[in-house]
């Protein structure tokens, strides 16, 4: 059930609204928002169309993993809920190589030059998502499902929020965590702009010959980027970008025939592809927020920003939007001022758009590079890609990028 909108004290004053927080999106980002700002002491409610389905140990892995940076982990283990995540089932990497089709040049990264044992981990999205709902209830995070927002109004003290039901609440700041695509992105009439990259990425699960060896392994081919990331049993999750039509052709492909694409798109790296999982794929694009804020109005995570993943970044962005909010939002409440003042999202705006927008435009860039095929192009790019490997302080700077350090 939902709290009153708002009360008035014995002498008929409004109050301001119980809820801090409103979050529309329950999501890893959107979740881990809800969860980290209820830990966090801020009165916080979540609302979701659909609640995920429980993570069990015995069904297969799910076909949508994420790699999760040092960043991301420190967070959700802040948040108590990494042990779990842990000791369920994840895919620790401690190196990653990256290799280019065309000119032969690759780089290599190794936690241990940074003094590090891992350098992130691979988990399913549905691990992560199912272990933050769980927590959801003993931080007192009010959870609204099904729900969905019809509309909503900024007032003087409050965000007034109307469900599709008809049920209305309020809160002092609404959050926005509701994927790419961003219903209520449109209803604050923020734009976007990017750009349909009209590939797909192919996504599944591979065993092969060899051992993945706790490495991450990366092949800039001229079509798009193919991974391989370590699971815990020992498979491989590829992410294998390509062209609409060739996409739709790989997916055609019966088993046999789709492992000896892989095969080949891998240069046989790990030896043959023995056996597959289902395949599935979704469409790659750049788009970016124009602004993250509004009056008492914030976006987070893909709502905010969507990326190419060849470099696994889009929920550790995410993920980094949310410590950042929650710190703002922690240093404004010490202050004794509003949460949603204008000038309050304004810092977490220009502070997470910024990094959110180099970050994209940087992957957006190497994917162009990536592109290129003349033979001139290649030797460049193949020689910039040797100095970056023999440099050592330019390669553990771009690495602990990655790491969110």
């Amino acid at each position: 059930m939902n709290r009153p909108v708002g009360t008035r004290d014995i002498a008929g004053r409004r109050r301001g609204p119980e809820l801090d927080v409103a979050i529309v999106g329950g999501g890893m980002v959107g979740a881990a928002a809800a969860l980290a700002l209820a830990r966090a002491g801020f009165a916080t409610a979540l609302i979701e169309a659909r609640e995920p389905a429980p993570w069990r140990v015995e069904d297969d892995v799910d076909l949508r993993v994420v790699g999760l940076a040092p960043s991301s982990i420190g967070l959700l283990d802040e948040l108590g809920v990494w042990t779990s995540i842990r000791q369920a089932r994840v895919g620790p990497y401690a190196h990653m190589h990256v290799w280019d089709a065309g000119s032969g040049a690759a780089i290599d990264f190794a936690a241990a030059s940074s003094g590090q044992s891992e350098l992130g981990c691979i988990v399913e999205n549905s691990l992560v998502q199912s272990t933050l709902w769980q927590a959801l209830d003993a931080a007192g995070v009010q959870r609204h499902c099904p729900a969905e927002v019809a509309g909503f109004e900024a007032r003087e003290d409050r965000m007034q929020i109307e469900l599709a039901d008809g049920q209305s609440m309020a809160a002092r700041l609404l959050v926005a965590a509701d994927g790419a695509a961003s219903p209520l992105r449109a209803m604050a009439g923020i734009g976007t702009r990017g750009r349909d990259y009209h590939q797909r990425g192919v996504v599944a699960h591979v065993r092969t010959e060899r051992p993945h060896a706790n490495t991450a392994w990366q092949r800039f081919l001229p079509t798009g980027p193919l991974a391989l990331l370590p699971l815990a049993d020992g498979r491989c999750s590829i992410v294998w970008s390509l062209p609409e039509e060739e996409a739709a052709r790989v997916l055609a492909l019966d088993d046999a025939a789709f492992c000896d694409a892989v095969g080949v798109a891998s240069d046989f790296r790990l030896g043959r592809v023995t056996a597959t999982s289902a395949r599935a794929a979704f469409a790659l694009q750049l788009k970016l927020a124009e602004r993250y804020d509004a009056e008492r109005f914030v976006l987070l995570g893909d709502a905010a920003h969507a990326v190419h993943p060849l470099a696994g970044q889009g929920v550790n962005l995410g993920l980094r939007d949310v410590i950042e909010l929650r710190d703002t939002l922690v240093d404004t409440r010490a202050a004794g001022r509003d949460i949603a003042a204008p000038h309050v999202l304004r810092r977490y705006a220009r502070r997470r758009r910024s990094a959110d927008t180099l970050d994209a435009l940087g992957f957006d860039t190497l994917a162009r590079i990536y592109a290129w095929q003349a033979p001139p192009l290649v030797a460049m790019r193949g020689l910039g890609v040797r100095l970056l490997n023999r440099l050592a302080p330019l390669k553990q700077l771009v690495g602990g990028h990655a790491a969110g350090r």
